[in-house]
């Protein structure tokens, strides 16, 4: 009879366990980019698994398709939201908030074009066609800054993530494609493509926030104990991102890539600053350049910053 006792309470001891998890659906843009990986990266090193939570992950063609599943309620959280993509979806009534800075400077995004074409700059795409993931992206952004600074006539086009910018480049589809590392690595080390600007030659964008995780409004309000439980999971893993060698492996396991094109993808184009998710740079210009922009009419007034703006403290 003890056994049999002992044995059910060992059941409902794990049965508790299992409950005790949370399950949390993210959508996440650009399945394989550095900064994208966290949440994926830190389950599989069981981090969110410590903090006694699940991730459901869905991987997106870019921040607007990631916006629309948050503000839809189909997922709870989104990864890499373009953040004028977000400032213009909540000044249009979207429930939309934000829990943490994604990504801060835009050097890891390029834009390529196949090696023998006439296309030398930004400046020679007059009439050509200039790609962007989704509309509202931190890519959409970043062409829409390079249209105004360079006063280009250029035509800017949708595309989605980085395989279909490739096909749609070496195929003729677009003149001039976009990605981030790790992919286009290998074309670019064989010569088949070439960069001809990066997502730091937008003035607008250097040295500012332009990509943000976002939770649906009622989901924060309803789950505030799971997302700080996300959030202190998440930045756990930043940290082992770059001080654990076996976070590297994980990464680079999970890919299907060498370590060292692993470490060249994270030590290039990602310093530590750069995913850091606590604080946003620069945001009384993103404001601004919002309008500038067109993605807002007017630029968000305090208050509005506070309510949309709500990052976990540590």
């Amino acid at each position: 009879m003890r056994t049999m006792v002992a044995a059910a309470l060992a059941v409902a001891l794990l049965g508790s366990s299992a409950s005790a998890e949370d399950t949390v659906k993210l959508a996440v843009g650009q399945r394989g980019n550095w900064d994208t990986s966290v949440s994926e990266v830190g389950q599989r090193a069981g981090i969110f698994k410590k903090h006694g939570l699940v991730l459901e992950i869905v991987y997106t063609q870019g921040a607007g398709e990631t916006q629309q599943a948050v503000i839809s309620g189909s997922v709870d959280l989104g990864i890499a939201a373009g953040v004028m993509g977000v400032l213009g979806a909540y000044s249009k009534g979207a429930p939309v908030r934000v829990i943490a800075a994604e990504t801060t400077g835009a050097k890891d995004l390029y834009w390529y074009v196949k090696a023998d074409s006439p296309i030398k700059s930004l400046k020679d795409t007059d009439g050509k066609t200039l790609a962007y993931s989704t509309n509202g992206s931190s890519t959409h952004g970043i062409v829409q800054a390079f249209m105004q600074q360079y006063q280009l006539k250029a035509k800017p086009t949708a595309m989605g993530g980085p395989a279909a910018n490739l096909t749609a480049v070496m195929s003729g589809q677009v003149d001039v494609g976009w990605a981030a590392p790790p992919f286009g690595l290998d074309q670019l080390d064989k010569g088949d493509i070439r960069i001809i600007a990066s997502g730091s030659d937008a003035d607008v964008f250097r040295g500012q926030t332009v990509r943000l995780n976002i939770a649906n409004a009622d989901y924060l309000t309803q789950h505030k104990d799971v997302v700080v439980r996300y959030m202190k999971a998440y930045r756990e893993t930043v940290d082992a991102m770059y001080k654990d060698p076996a976070l590297l492996k994980v990464y680079a396991d999970w890919l299907g890539i060498t370590e060292a094109k692993a470490k060249r993808t994270r030590d290039d184009f990602f310093p530590p600053p750069a995913i850091e998710p606590d604080k946003i740079v620069g945001l009384e210009m993103i404001v601004k350049d919002a309008v500038a922009l067109k993605f807002t009419a007017s630029e968000l007034t305090k208050e509005q910053l506070a309510e949309l703006i709500q990052i976990p403290p540590r």
